[in-house]
């Protein structure tokens, strides 16, 4: 069962953006020709984002794909389908990628053992508040949210995979 996603590239070098469209359409076996614009937030940097289609795991695919280009920042999120959670993966050069879950709603789902082990290796309530931020990935949204909040509206791209 085909499910669906957005992919946000916030922020690339204008060098790279051939490159990223060149990564998503390989991903996705099609090709991807997408509609940058300047990243306010970045001036030389551009940015672009596109809805997609696709089997279960493309999310990971396409983060899999865009993680080469350790310079950009991006997110990627992926519709819960029929048997299948969603996810939501978030990428920034200082901090790696961030990956979990997400209900049919878009909520995160953060796994009880995940809880359990800090739960279990806390011995203070700082400790533990840091521990359920980095679960809930409260740093990389922090540093995305400069990069989300833009006026203008170029419109969406649409990909498909084919099948």
């Amino acid at each position: 069962m085909p499910t669906r996603g957005v992919i946000y590239v916030h922020s690339s070098p204008p060098a790279v953006c051939p490159h990223v469209e060149w990564a998503i359409g390989r991903a996705l076996d099609t090709e991807a020709k997408l509609t940058w614009s300047v990243q306010p937030a970045s001036p030389p940097s551009w940015r672009t984002d596109c809805a997609w289609n696709g089997p279960p795991g493309t999310a990971m695919k396409l983060a899999k794909a865009l993680q080469k280009w350790q310079m950009l920042r991006f997110e990627i999120t992926e519709d819960a389908s029929p048997g299948v959670d969603g996810e939501r993966i978030m990428f920034v050069p200082s901090r790696g990628l961030y990956r979990t879950a997400t209900s049919a709603n878009g909520d995160l789902l953060i796994d009880e053992n995940r809880i359990r082990a800090l739960l279990a290796t806390t011995t203070d309530a700082d400790t533990l508040r840091h521990g359920l931020n980095k679960l809930l990935g409260t740093e990389w949204d922090a540093e995305l949210n400069v990069y989300r909040n833009y006026d203008d509206d170029a419109g969406q791209n649409w990909l498909s995979q084919v099948s």
